[in-house]
């Protein structure tokens, strides 16, 4: 009961504090917690696949990207669209590639897995450059106009030019995202998740239909990833192929997730918010703010294989064992 408290109390704070952020902190540190919240949530898509289910993706920015596009072009050309419609047009366009891609990528593992969206990136990336007519090449889709948030006509507010109505609204939108993705995981579907990660002949044998099983996940992950990446074009009001669908931007998942911790459902948040960090403090002396990331990943790989959180419950653990001799 005192654990349940407390972890109440802790979440309250959490909220309050939350809510209190733009007045704490200024214009500069808000669109920084956004972009935080926007690739924390990639992030955890990204580890549907690789942490929970042992898939490597190495284009999983291919459904950020293309529902970027399908959001930008739905505000563009569809005249009167509301906000919700055009972010929902811009996830099913993400939905339906998986869908499109999971008969190929479920029957593979391994390099192979990685390997094939590695491809389907960079041909993603190359289509978004060349079909200029369409997704505006190198320069990509901007300007585009953004609908005030609305629902139901209770309320009504502007989001362009205005940062900290954006941040509430990629607040609550994300922050929906991040419950729906943590429950799935306590679902008897994440536990399939997991066998699949762990022993796929297992799962197998007990009567689950792993191509089948994988393919849901890889299209649930696809969706979370899509609704990351129409918040992140509407909130630069801006889409390009280099912004959303370069390889680096998969790596941004990847990094994140390995410095967190492959596995733990809050890694991903951990390793974005320290990637965040260092890209700031590293930006400050230096350029090469890749070089000084890659640094850190080899020292996390070498010496902190389950990543933050792996370390932290390594300390906890320690702790106890220290608490438990002492009282011995």
């Amino acid at each position: 009961m005192k654990d349940k408290i407390t972890k109440i109390s802790l979440w309250l704070m959490v909220a309050m504090f939350l809510l209190a952020y733009p007045k704490l902190f200024g214009m500069y540190y808000v669109n920084l917690f956004v972009t935080f919240m926007v690739f924390a949530v990639f992030s955890l898509s990204f580890n549907m696949l690789l942490g929970f289910t042992g898939l490597l993706s190495f284009g999983h920015a291919i459904f950020f990207g293309i529902s970027g596009y399908g959001t930008a072009l739905a505000l563009r050309h569809i005249e009167g669209i509301p906000l919700f419609p055009a972010i929902g047009l811009g996830v099913l366009a993400a939905v339906i590639l998986a869908v499109v891609l999971c008969p190929v990528v479920v029957r593979v593992t391994g390099t192979a897995f990685a390997m094939v969206h590695l491809a389907f990136g960079q041909l993603m990336y190359v289509l978004a450059l060349k079909l200029r007519n369409i997704t505006g090449g190198e320069d990509g889709i901007g300007n585009f106009p953004i609908p005030n948030v609305s629902l139901f006509g209770l309320f009504s507010f502007p989001l362009k030019n205005n940062p900290v109505n954006f941040y509430y609204f990629a607040l609550v939108i994300l922050g929906i995202c991040t419950w729906l993705m943590w429950f799935f995981t306590k679902t008897p579907f994440g536990q399939i998740q997991v066998g699949i990660r762990d022993n796929t002949k297992r799962i197998d044998y007990l009567g689950f239909k792993v191509p089948e099983s994988k393919s849901v996940i890889y299209v649930t992950s696809a969706f979370f990833a899509g609704v990351a990446g129409s918040i992140y074009g509407l909130f630069h009001n801006l889409v390009s192929a280099d912004g959303s669908l370069n390889v680096l931007v998969s790596f941004t998942a990847i990094t994140a997730t390995l410095i967190g911790g492959i596995g733990s459902f809050f890694g991903p948040i951990w390793g974005t918010a320290i990637f965040q960090i260092l890209e700031e403090l590293t930006i400050r002396f230096t350029e090469q703010v890749e070089l000084v990331t890659g640094i850190i990943m080899i020292i996390v790989i070498m010496y902190a294989p389950r990543g933050f959180t792996g370390f932290l419950a390594t300390l906890k653990l320690k702790w106890q064992l220290s608490r438990a001799k002492r009282r011995g």
